[in-house]
């Protein structure tokens, strides 16, 4: 889809972890600029979702980009950072209070894609592409996705941090937010609504999503014991690791062990705090994804999609 594979690798742990990483070019130089061209190749699709289908030409693929780095920016916060930046304050740091300073979209972008490209789900709908009529966020989920063979709802959440343990204990209290009772009833029903009206008159949408009473059924239904049984939760952590600036070529065997050993440790310490009434019954997908400096990816995303606002 995006072709995420040439840039980030995958080393296979178990199916309720998945850890990915961005290696090094031959001039073992960190790939800052090939990662940041494959998430912003998710731009459009991220901002619009499949309901205006998927079919972008060569003389369009510019004007989509523009007018989704700029839907981006539209966002509550989003251009705040940016702004900091370039002033040259910090404001990036994990104990930052605005959750939208602290988190961007950038973390919504990479679980997107990871999320179409490895685990093959489709977006059932974008937040964004409903932002303008209804002033704020059509769900708090970071995504809702659907996995059409498996019948599955994929309801993600996501975090951006300097430290991995401050991002998975943010992540756990998302949890524990988001996955009860009364938050699923609000945020379900806002989602059916979009569900059954934004595919008419395109056919391409309709196609993808196919059962769409099946979608809305599934969101409308009060008997959350059976709900929670086609429900995923995928979780993406992308942090800063210095791993990478103690190796510099993936194929090494103390590289690996290192990578290996701080992905199981950030496991455990994720096990020990998932305290979740109904953590039997979720199927949590944990995902981890170390990168050099999350900062500075951060600062070369946004100094990316702000030049494509005036292509």
């Amino acid at each position: 889809m995006f072709r995420s594979d040439e840039v980030i690798r995958e080393i296979k742990f178990h199916d309720s972890v998945h850890a990915y990483f961005v290696g090094y070019d031959l001039d073992k130089k960190y790939r800052w600029q090939h990662l940041a061209q494959v998430i912003i190749r998710t731009l459009p699709e991220f901002a619009y979702g499949l309901h205006e289908g998927t079919t972008t030409d060569n003389s369009n693929l510019t004007d989509k980009l523009r007018e989704a780095a700029k839907a981006l920016y539209q966002i509550k916060g989003f251009k705040d950072i940016s702004d900091r930046l370039k002033k040259g304050e910090n404001g990036l740091d994990d104990d930052i209070e605005d959750k939208y300073l602290k988190r961007g979209e950038f973390g919504e972008l990479i679980l997107h894609l990871l999320l179409r490209d490895r685990f093959k789900t489709i977006p059932l709908i974008s937040k964004i592409y409903f932002k303008d009529s209804l002033g704020h966020a059509v769900h708090g989920f970071d995504c809702v996705h659907i996995e059409v063979e498996e019948r599955t709802l994929w309801l993600g959440e996501s975090k951006l941090y300097v430290d991995p343990m401050k991002g998975l204990s943010a992540l756990i209290k998302d949890l524990d937010d988001h996955l009860n009772c009364e938050f699923l009833e609000g945020e379900f029903s806002l989602i059916a609504k979009k569900v059954h009206g934004v595919g008419n008159g395109v056919d391409e949408y309709n196609q993808i999503i196919r059962e769409r009473d099946y979608w809305v059924k599934l969101l409308t239904s009060t008997d959350y014991s059976k709900t929670i049984e086609k429900i995923k939760i995928p979780l993406i952590c992308t942090y800063s690791s210095d791993i990478f600036s103690k190796y510099f070529e993936e194929e090494d065997a103390d590289f690996k062990n290192k990578y290996k050993d701080e992905i199981k440790r950030l496991k455990c310490y994720f096990d020990e705090r998932l305290n979740h009434k109904w953590k039997d019954k979720l199927k949590i997908i944990l995902i981890l994804f170390p990168v050099m400096d999350k900062n500075e990816l951060v600062k070369i995303l946004h100094t990316k999609i702000e030049a494509l606002q005036s292509i």
